[in-house]
């Protein structure tokens, strides 16, 4: 294959970890590509040349999308123009739907354009599916339930399985991580993931502490550790555990190693639902937003759960703790009910598991990496 040029656009850090995946594979099995992205340091680690820096670009709610117009149309600029010089062989978006399918509008068939990590328009504004049909050249999905989603609306779509699957891994056993972590290995631990955005994390965290207060109320014997956003001040999570005064950890975006020295976790909604639930360990989810964007979004959901891992396993098999039950009194009774009784501790890990082999087999950013290489060997129509 002659030397091609790939322009990836990602938003968001859980965006972007699936960038790099997908950069790093299609250069694997062709070196000479050449790819410029909008990303930050795990593109340009994955071998991408980064234009522009997503870092403070990912927003939540309304207010924060009208506050960055005008970098979502200087940014939107920026690539038009890039593409009208360079002429890439095609454009990948992964995730950030709402820049990114205003994007694929105004890009208007200019080039060929792949979607990776799909928009949930099965979640809300199915509107999109039309935006979809014209200007998306080709659809990679994570999800097989997507792929029935798009056909039954007459899209193909191409399941390749997800790459959190080849990614969620700790570094060390449980005993090693505690010892690491300062911990004990005789007490239960909660690890507390509230997020990776500022926003949500000032909203979230003082929920899960002081849910953590009224669990160990009933057990004891318990430490907790945090996981901390990497980008994210310190202060902010410092300031809201000064009072609290249980055995504590922050630890520094080891996600997966938190999650691996726990027996039981809350999780902010998101990505970090889907990495607790491959690594099979209970918990349940929590989420609140500024009650005006809150009021704006709900109506549009069309789902009747807010976590992937409900979504994927087609039922409430976690307890979901949104907006107005995201109480810390509702949300240490809901754990407490699942830690203290273990034929419900065993029901839960595996529900997970059968969500886990859901998710198809290990090397999706390889197949998604060779389908794309496969796209773009076709002549054009």
């Amino acid at each position: 294959m002659a030397q091609k040029q790939i322009l990836i656009v990602c938003g968001e850090p859980s965006g972007e970890l699936h960038a790099a995946g997908l950069s790093r594979a299609i250069r694997k099995i062709n070196p000479e590509i050449r790819i410029s992205a909008v990303g930050a340091g795990l593109l340009r680690q994955a071998g991408a040349e980064v234009f522009y820096d997503i870092k403070g670009l990912a927003v939540m709610g309304l207010f924060d999308v009208f506050k960055k117009l005008p970098q979502f149309f200087q940014l939107q600029d920026l690539i038009l123009n890039k593409i009208r010089a360079e002429k890439p062989a095609c454009l990948i978006l992964v995730d950030f739907s709402g820049f990114n399918l205003r994007l694929a509008k105004a890009v208007d068939n200019e080039i060929p354009v792949i979607y990776y990590v799909s928009p949930q328009v099965w979640a809300s504004r199915p509107g999109r599916l039309k935006t979809i049909k014209k200007y998306i050249s080709k659809m990679i999905v994570l999800f097989k339930f997507e792929q029935e989603f798009y056909q039954r609306h007459g899209i193909q779509a191409e399941f390749v399985g997800h790459p959190l699957l080849d990614i969620v891994k700790p570094g060390k056993d449980r005993i090693a991580l505690l010892k690491e972590f300062g911990l004990a290995e005789n007490k239960r631990t909660i690890s507390l993931l509230p997020g990776s955005r500022r926003s949500e994390i000032k909203s979230i965290l003082p929920i899960m502490l002081e849910t953590g207060k009224l669990i160990a109320q009933k057990i004891p014997d318990i430490q907790f550790v945090i996981t901390k956003a990497p980008g994210v001040d310190s202060n902010i999570y410092n300031r809201a555990t000064k009072d609290f005064h249980q055995d504590l950890k922050i630890v520094d975006g080891k996600t997966y190693d938190s999650l691996e020295a726990a027996d039981f976790a809350l999780v902010c909604s998101g990505t970090a639902t889907l990495e607790t639930a491959i690594m099979q360990k209970p918990f349940c989810i929590v989420y609140k937003m500024g009650l005006l964007n809150y009021l704006l979004y709900r109506p549009q959901v069309k789902v009747p759960y807010i976590g992937m891992v409900n979504i994927v396993a087609g039922e409430k098999i976690i307890p979901e703790f949104i907006q107005f039950r995201a109480k810390p009194e509702k949300i240490a009774a809901g754990a407490l009910e699942i830690m203290q009784n273990p034929g419900r501790l065993e029901e839960m890990r595996n529900a997970l598991g059968q969500v886990k082999s859901s998710l198809g087999a290990p090397g999706a950013s390889s197949r998604a990496a060779n389908t794309i290489l496969t796209f773009l060997q076709k002549p054009a129509p």
